[in-house]
């Protein structure tokens, strides 16, 4: 590998860890907060791409302005389904699990009636220029997933352990009924943990939107690695989904650089069957911190 392809692979590698990290992190605070697993999760992500493709690509609206709504519909998508589907079905885990794999369908069948099946919507990036770094060009529309994916995730890590909602989420999150005894609303901690998880991939959807081909099957593409990592960082816990969403932002890259991307995905299956049979709980347990 040459000098250049290596430093082109490594800035690819950040931007993707970046990526994972915004919705795995959220994919894992819905999950330790209701304990119950979102398959459609990765479809947020597609939804927040749509909504940059329609309101910047189509409607000309100013790329920022776009993420923002892109943000907002994820929220929005996060909290019909909390109450449509998780609410109802609240200590169902396998209810759950099989209505949020129907709704995958749902969102792909509805986005492809409206958008067309087979059609790969591009989005311009709002940034041509490129990066210099010893003769890799680096795209600036990667750069930018970085500072987002820290703020982001510091900020909701300082959340959830300095305001008061936050200790809430937390307090529903190890032990709920303890938590409703001290007069806790449990339904309203988890719609504020969906609105959330959503926001995350509505954001990281607008952000990589000019990187990723926008279709219909794009969420069922990006849910595998998440759900990797959220099983490799500890079922609950936003540091172990941070770090393990960096770690298989890295693997995956370099494999499908060196490889293929079946090559990535198999490595990655592998390398979670190791970690889960050395340390069953995740690289940081299983409460959310």
């Amino acid at each position: 590998m040459s000098s250049q392809l290596l430093i082109q692979t490594i800035a690819n590698a950040i931007a993707a860890s970046g990526m994972l990290a915004l919705i795995a992190v959220g994919l894992t605070l819905a999950f330790g907060v209701m304990q119950m697993a979102n398959l459609a999760h990765g479809h947020f992500f597609m939804a927040g791409a749509y909504t940059v493709y329609a309101l910047y690509a189509l409607g000309g609206w100013p790329f920022w302005w776009a993420v923002a709504a892109a943000v907002g519909v994820g929220a929005v998508i996060g909290l019909a389904v909390e109450r449509g589907i998780f609410r109802p079905l609240q200590g169902d885990v396998v209810s759950g699990f099989i209505a949020t794999a129907g709704l995958m369908f749902v969102f792909e069948v509805l986005v492809g009636e409206i958008w067309g099946w087979g059609y790969m919507r591009t989005v311009p990036s709002p940034y041509m220029r490129a990066y210099k770094f010893m003769g890799a060009a680096v795209a600036f529309q990667r750069v930018i997933v970085i500072p987002f994916a820290i703020v982001s995730i510091g900020g909701l890590m300082f959340f959830m352990r300095r305001f008061r909602l936050g200790r809430a989420l937390r307090a529903v999150a190890q032990d709920p009924e303890a938590a409703a005894l001290q007069g806790i609303n449990i339904n309203r901690m988890t719609a504020l943990a969906m609105a959330i998880a959503g926001a995350y991939a509505g954001l990281a959807g607008g952000l990589m939107s000019t990187i990723y081909a926008v279709t219909p099957s794009l969420g069922g593409h990006i849910i595998l690695p998440a759900l990797i990592a959220v099983v490799v960082g500890g079922m609950g816990s936003i540091g172990g989904a941070t770090l393990a969403a960096i770690i298989f932002g890295f693997v995956v890259t370099f494999v499908t650089t060196l490889v293929d991307g079946v090559a990535a995905v198999m490595v990655s299956v592998s390398v979670m069957a190791l970690v889960l049979a050395l340390r069953p709980q995740g690289l940081m347990g299983r409460v959310i911190a």
